[in-house]
């Protein structure tokens, strides 16, 4: 009888060893959540209610003060989306990214080709290729206007470098930012090309492979991951670009340099700010579209294996 009833206390006592674990998760689950609220404070703080605070500015007017006057609703995003100022801008700066990110990316990928060469002081060289990483856009912005000078400058008398006129304008000042960019385009590269094993690039050598065809179809493909990452940051450096332009030409000459992002600088004032809200959150949108984009396209191609 004693054995019945210890038997039957044993069954109803093992859901116990159950519960202490759901206690534990739940813990530990508490002590996760914990630890993410500091990055929430401060995504909440610095990126979720400025973004609602545009979307909410755009849905209102403002008078000069600044104080919301009239609740307009989302008409006034279609008619500020689909008008001149959000196209003119937006194809100011699809036109500043195609200068800017291919001839950026095959020039990092050909310094940091030359190289990784193993050499005689090439750590020199690796030095002075990344050297630009070190100065300010601003910097690199003065530094090129006086390369470009027509007075001082070496390059002044170049008729595509001619920042005052509004044909090269723009390809001009995509320039300083390929080359302010292109030390760290170097860099990351080069730590691609860095992490190929020998053994690969030995193999390829044996199977008869020459350097042009070793190039493209084994180095390539395995840095591939890190060309797919810089495209993707290029393209968003060049559609936030907005240091260049200010310094170099404050958008002109008649407006051929105004990207959305100067567009938006200049319509701050407090009673064009829910202009310049709706044109940044368009901004957000098509660095959103640009980026994911990219990864569903270039991805496709791209080599993840050991």
């Amino acid at each position: 009888m004693s054995t019945e009833v210890q038997a039957e206390a044993g069954e109803h006592a093992a859901p116990a060893p159950r519960r202490h674990r759901t206690s534990r998760r739940t813990r530990e689950a508490l002590v996760g959540y914990l630890f993410l609220v500091p990055s929430l404070v401060i995504f909440g703080a610095f990126f979720f209610y400025p973004f609602g605070r545009l979307i909410w500015l755009g849905l209102h007017q403002q008078n000069r003060t600044g104080t919301a006057t009239r609740w307009v609703g989302i008409e006034q995003y279609g008619e500020v989306l689909g008008g001149e100022e959000f196209s003119q801008g937006l194809w100011h700066s699809v036109q500043y990214l195609i200068y800017t990110v291919p001839l950026g990316l095959v020039l990092g990928l050909l310094l940091a080709v030359a190289a990784h060469r193993r050499l005689k002081g090439i750590k020199i060289f690796q030095t002075i290729f990344a050297s630009t990483v070190a100065s300010s856009v601003a910097v690199a912005s003065v530094i090129f206007f006086v390369l470009i000078n027509p007075q001082v400058g070496k390059f002044g008398r170049v008729s595509w470098l001619d920042l005052e006129n509004p044909d090269s304008a723009l390809f001009a000042v995509s320039l300083s930012s390929v080359w302010q960019n292109l030390g760290l385009t170097f860099i990351i590269v080069l730590a691609g090309l860095q992490a190929i094993p020998d053994e690969i690039i030995e193999a390829s050598i044996l199977d008869g492979f020459g350097p042009v065809r070793r190039f493209f179809r084994v180095t390539v493909p395995l840095i591939a991951p890190t060309l797919l990452f810089l495209v993707v940051v290029l393209s968003i450096f060049a559609l936030q670009a907005f240091a260049q332009i200010d310094i170099l030409t404050q958008g002109g000459p008649a407006g051929s340099t105004e990207t959305l992002v100067f567009k938006i600088f200049n319509l701050q004032q407090p009673a064009k700010q829910p202009i310049g809200s709706i044109l940044a959150v368009g901004l957000f949108g098509v660095t959103m579209i640009v980026s994911l984009g990219q990864f569903m396209i270039l991805e496709r191609r791209v080599h993840y294996g050991n």
